[in-house]
Order: C-alpha cells, then structure tokens, then sequence
C-alpha cells in the first residue's frame, strides 16, 4: 500500500507559534504519517487521560509500529481508523509574553501616603510536563485558543506579583520611590510564588523580561513634592521658616509678573507678611546708652508757648503759627510794640508792660 495515498499529520506553518496544537480530526487514518519536529511531542488522549507519545521524528499512525495506539483502534471500521485526540506540545522556551496591569492602592511607609502601582513587562514561558499539562487543563482552558493558556499565566503572573509586592512594601522591605533598584529581588521573589501554582499544570516560567513597576502620574507628582517639602523644611528649620520663604518666592514670581498670573499680587502679599511676621523685632537699647544729644529738648520760653492774635482779624491762632489760621495773615510780620512809659518792647498780647507794670493798649 502506497504511503502517498494516506495522510500526513504535522503541525501546520500558522501553529508553529503555538504552546498547544490539537488536531482537527479525532479519527486518525490507520497508517498515516505523523512528523514530529524535534521541539515537539505528541500525546495521544482518550477519555482525558493520555495513552500514548510520540517523539520527535517520522512515524507511522500503526499498532505494529507503536502498540499502544491497539487500545484505540476502531473496531467498526474494521481497524482502519483510531479514535482519539492528537495534541502537539512544544517543548521550547516562549519568551517575549507580555503581561501588565493594576497591582494595587498601597500605603507609602516613608511618606505615609496611598499611591497606586502598575506593572508591565514580559516573560518567559515553557511547557515542564506535557502530560500534566493536557490532563490539568482539558476542559478548564480551551486549547485551541493559541492565546489561552498566554493570558492564563499572564494573569496569573499579574496576582503574583500583586501579592508579593504588596507584602514587601508593607514590611517596609522595598520602598515605593526607587523599586526600580529592586527588581531583581522582586522576580525572584514572584517567580517562587507563581511557579508554585504552575507546577500543577505542567508549566514553569523560568524569567521574567524586561519589567518596570510604577506609580500612576499623579502619584509621582504628589511624592515628589513632599520629598522636596521635607527636605527644604529640614534644611529650613522649621515649617514657619519654610512657608514664610515659599510665600517670598510667589511674591518675588508675583511681582515679576506684574501680577498678572494667577495668585500673583495675592503671593506678593502674603509673602511679605509672612517675611515680617517672620523677622524678630529689633531689641531697642538700653536707657544708659543713650546719648546725651537725644535727650528731649527743654521747654520752650512762655512767649513761644502763646497762641497770638492777627492784628487783622483779632482771630487767635495755635501757638508757633506762622499765618492766621481765619484770614491768613502773616503773624510775624507785625511791627514790635513797645511800652509808652519805659520804652520796653511787648508781647503781641500784652496788657501791662512787663518791665514797669504800666497798662497798655491792646492792639
């Protein structure tokens, strides 16, 4: 009999990418050839259990070539056809899978802050025990979705991580700001965990790629920020001293502006407030220091203590006027009275001569 005029059975050019192959057919044609390339092996399942392997290599689908596949024969078709389903596993490391997403709302232990982490990366991917894995997930995941059991491990990887991150942060063993610098712990870490629950079907993922964990913007922003905050009020002193100078800096940006930004005559304002309300009062000197020429001035004669009288208007104006504070006359540019009996110059005002005592009169 021919071998042209039977089938051949491979894997075909669009699943050669694939973790899992299954056959189409689950009635194989009695002496078919089978190939079987050398990253693969192929698993004959009945009734979920696997019956029988094919290495890599050529082979002939006959009882008398591989005994196990007897079980299986078809004995309506006269032994012609076997019944069963044909999977092709690869044997070789997948790398390259992408995997990402939320991880979780933690709290910072350093700035005491919630942020939110994200990851996103790739990573590696190969096939321990096919046997396992055909048994464990027949029925659980389809496949022959070629992306199934991918997003599986890629989920799985994701609450992984999700796990194993949470609890080092919280146990203040990775900070938030520079976990970067951590990452190879963290794999290892991850990659316990998660080969922990592969083991059971048959999977391991032997690295991770390239992966970065990070905080969502406006987290970044908000510790930065602080960060920058606690450093200057350390730097500062105090937080007085540190806000007092924050607020020069608005009004400094303020007025450069002319005010015309948003809070710019508003910075100005409290900054130089805050300045002063900042700046210790001057201590004034003590009493014995003074010099003598600071002393007060003596009192001043009675005749510049007097209110004097317009000659004009007789109205009287506040002592030391120069002009009257009802017509405006010039109070100083009187002629000086003197005394009609002793010839003694007076006052504006004066009634009697202070040198004889004689009346005068008012002028």
């Amino acid at each position: 009999m021919a071998w042209f005029e039977r089938e051949f059975i491979a894997v075909p050019e669009t699943g050669k990418n694939q973790l899992v192959y299954k056959w189409p057919d689950v009635n194989i044609r009695r002496y078919s050839r089978a190939v079987v390339n050398a990253d693969e092996i192929a698993l004959f399942v009945k009734s979920g259990q696997v019956v029988g392997a094919m290495g890599p290599g050529r082979h002939r689908i006959d009882a008398d070539e591989l005994p196990v596949l007897g079980a299986l024969a078809d004995t309506l078709s006269g032994g012609n056809l076997y019944r069963a389903e044909l999977y092709f596993i690869s044997t070789r490391e997948f790398a390259g899978l992408k995997f990402g997403g939320r991880l979780a709302d933690i709290a910072d232990p350093v700035s005491e802050q919630v942020v939110t982490l994200r990851v996103f990366g790739e990573y590696a991917l190969t096939i321990r025990d096919p046997a396992v894995l055909i048994t464990s997930l027949t029925g659980t995941t389809d496949l022959n979705d070629p992306s199934s059991i991918r997003s599986w491990c890629a989920d799985l990887l994701v609450k992984s991580m999700k796990v194993m991150v949470t609890q080092g942060i919280s146990q203040a063993t990775w900070p938030v700001l520079g976990l970067s610098g951590y990452l190879p712990a963290i794999e290892d870490a991850v990659l316990r965990h998660t080969n922990r629950t592969l083991y059971e079907y048959g999977l391991r993922m032997p690295r991770l790629g390239n992966f970065d964990i990070t905080l969502a913007p406006e987290d970044t922003d908000r510790l930065k920020r602080l960060a920058k905050d606690v450093t200057y009020i350390r730097l500062a002193g105090d937080f007085r001293q540190y806000a007092a100078g924050e607020l020069a800096l608005g009004a400094g940006q303020g007025l450069a502006h002319g005010g015309s930004h948003e809070g710019g005559f508003l910075g100005a304002t409290l900054g130089i407030n805050a300045l002063q309300q900042n700046t210790p009062a001057p201590i004034p000197p003590p009493a014995t220091e003074t010099p003598s020429t600071t002393q007060q001035p003596a009192a001043l004669p009675p005749a510049s203590t007097t209110q004097p009288e317009c000659a004009s208007c007789r109205a009287v104006s506040p002592a030391g006027a120069g002009f009257c504070v009802n017509c405006g006359m010039n109070l100083g540019a009187r002629a000086p009275r003197h005394c009609g009996n002793c010839g003694s110059e007076l006052v504006a005002t004066a009634r009697y001569c202070g040198a004889c005592g004689t009346q005068v009169d008012r002028p």
